[in-house]
């Protein structure tokens, strides 16, 4: 099945409690609908550098910062498709370039074991990425339950919930199952709006209404405030 492998949008986030939710589920149904695969797990390794320098960065919140990462949306097995993607961030647009791949490729490739010869441009742009830093390794598994609707008008306007967003640093595999430490609050969602334009007046209107405002939320962000930050030297790290 062919799979969109490039990316350009703004990703907007909002943190919502319950009520939220259902007040912009409740816009939505005239425009929306949930995609074909409903109520799905989604399980991320991130990759990065032994002192962190990958997420240290993006949390300064400067005007170009990037991350890499394996993505699968089910329990995988060696054989299993997995994505690996590269996501960048200039100037508040957010570009994604991915593959897709079996499990036991994406593993070898990213961890140096044995290298992906396709010799597309994208999987040249990941070569780059890993021989600039180097010595990228897993540090985090995330994995959250996602709802993701899209518009029946064809437009490329999206929305996701994000909850039971968990994190860890134990058993790094998307062979794994799903536990570890929650990041958000209890009775939080998080709501992601990506699209490469304008948001629509219908929901320009809820947001308005029930006092929606946006954020900024990293997952890997708090993942690595929630679990390393404060382990590491009284949190103060040295380059």
């Amino acid at each position: 099945m062919a799979y969109q492998a490039v990316f350009k949008r703004y990703e907007l986030k909002y943190l919502l409690t319950l009520e939220q939710k259902d007040k912009v589920l409740k816009a939505m149904e005239p425009y929306m609908e949930i995609d074909r695969y409903g109520r799905t797990t989604i399980r991320n390794i991130y990759f990065d550098t032994d002192n962190y320098r990958l997420i240290r960065r993006s949390i300064e919140k400067p005007a170009y910062k990037e991350k890499l990462r394996i993505r699968s949306y089910r329990k995988a097995t060696p054989e299993s498709k997995v994505f690996v993607e590269l996501k960048k961030k200039y100037d508040s647009v957010v570009y994604k370039r991915r593959l897709a791949l079996s499990e036991e490729q994406a593993m070898k490739w990213m961890t140096g074991e044995k290298h992906y010869d396709k010799g597309t441009q994208i999987a040249d742009e990941i070569d780059y990425f890993l021989d600039y830093y180097g010595n990228l390794h897993p540090v985090v598994f995330l994995s959250y339950e996602r709802e993701a609707y899209y518009c029946r008008d064809g437009t490329d306007f999206r929305v996701t919930f994000d909850d039971h967003i968990l994190c860890r640093q134990e058993e790094l595999s998307l062979e794994a199952e799903v536990w570890g430490t929650p990041i958000l609050k209890e009775g939080m969602v998080l709501m992601e709006i990506k699209c490469s334009g304008g948001i629509p007046l219908w929901m320009a209107h809820v947001l308005s209404q029930e006092k929606i405002y946006k954020t900024s939320f990293s997952k890997y962000g708090t993942a690595y405030q929630t679990m390393i930050f404060s382990k590491e030297k009284g949190g103060i790290f040295h380059v």
